[in-house]
């Protein structure tokens, strides 16, 4: 596609895409508002969550129908729903009864955000889309790449979400709120346009999700059994009964149903034997894991090892590890133990200030 100034921006009806929105018309873009028809069902028709669920609801594909009228660009509602559910609802369902703990906003993404959108933004005439994240896409001509650097609002940083985007999808990607020292700065520009919107909460952590309650989310949309079984120790005894592999996470010691005497933590879920193996909080902590599906950002591969930091999840610190190929996986050795490498969450690479790439854990 020949390159041109459009940009369509997804429009949540939040505070980052608005502001996002805002900044590339100030700065010449031709915008285009387009709102994601993601995910509907009964309970979201509920009024609280209306009102205050995030980028699903109804009522926030009105506000962001109502900035584009403010700020003066062309406003579209479209539909999504048919690639969210397949890529992202179904995979968020799939992964916690094989015993994962997945990354439904990663997937979204991936497949919805950098490929179903700009396919549209495409359609449209335009040559880029752009989001509200928080990270810096730039391109380095010393290696011929479009790079993705940290966020200047460093506790806002989304780079950890974005690992998997091709250079093909970077040369088409627009995140103009990477330069931003802090949410409250970009409050303070929604508040010179509209004072109700520089006001309105951050979005909930998984959209589709009413009051964070993934477990009943999975009983509503999956006719597989939730199946009681065995608690084990690390010898294999049994030593209780769980109520669901859906119900637990690597790392957990709340929410056991069972008291042992002593905190213990669930530190493996076997699926194949319907159980959860539970011990010490010392034995939640592993030096290496295994990554698969991996995308590098700033070289087209990992030909040899290399000494990095990761994070083994969106809240964690980075932590110095060497990273080996070995094959069509990635072994992840870190300098000190972390705690709760968990299947199906994201491993993420960085050198320096720079997204190297990243990948998914893997069980086992």
């Amino acid at each position: 596609m020949e390159k041109n100034n459009r940009v369509v921006v997804g429009m949540s009806g939040g505070v980052d895409s608005t502001v996002a929105a805002y900044k590339l018309k100030e700065m010449g873009y031709d915008v285009i508002g387009v709102n994601m028809r993601l995910w509907q069902d009964e309970e979201m028709e509920d009024a609280h969550f209306e009102r205050d669920g995030g980028c699903c609801s109804l009522s926030s594909a009105e506000d962001a129908r109502r900035v584009c009228e403010q700020i003066g660009i062309p406003f579209y509602a479209l539909d999504f729903k048919d690639v969210f559910k397949e890529t992202v609802v179904d995979y968020f369902i799939d992964a916690y009864f094989k015993g994962e703990t997945p990354n439904p906003c990663i997937a979204c993404n991936k497949y919805v955000k950098f490929e179903a959108l700009l396919e549209k933004a495409h359609a449209l005439g335009a040559y880029y889309v752009a989001t509200g994240h928080y990270a810096k896409i730039k391109y380095a001509s010393e290696i011929d790449r479009y790079v993705v650097e940290k966020s200047d609002a460093d506790e806002k940083d989304q780079t950890y979400a974005l690992y998997n985007l091709t250079q093909n999808q970077l040369k088409h990607i627009l995140m103009p709120l990477g330069d931003f020292k802090s949410k409250e700065d970009v409050r303070k520009v929604a508040a010179g346009f509209d004072t109700a919107m520089s006001r309105k909460s951050d979005s909930q952590e998984i959209c589709f999700v009413p009051d964070q309650d993934y477990v009943g989310f999975l009983k509503r949309n999956s006719d597989k059994t939730i199946a009681k079984g065995s608690f084990l120790d690390v010898e294999g005894k049994v030593i209780g009964e769980h109520q669901g592999i859906v119900n637990y996470t690597i790392g957990q010691r709340k929410g056991l149903g069972v008291t042992f005497g002593k905190p213990m933590y669930v530190i493996d879920i076997d699926t194949s034997n319907n159980a959860i193996v539970l011990g010490d909080n010392s034995d939640v902590f592993k030096s290496t894991l295994m990554a698969k599906d991996v995308n590098f950002i700033l070289m087209s591969s990992l030909e040899e090892p290399m000494h990095c930091t990761a994070k083994v999840r969106y809240s964690a610190k980075e932590a110095p590890c060497t990273i080996y190929p070995e094959g069509d996986v990635v072994r992840v050795e870190f300098d000190h133990p972390q705690r709760a490498i968990t299947p199906g969450q994201a491993i993420v690479f960085y050198k320096e200030n720079y997204l190297l790439g990243g990948g998914t854990i893997k069980r086992g």
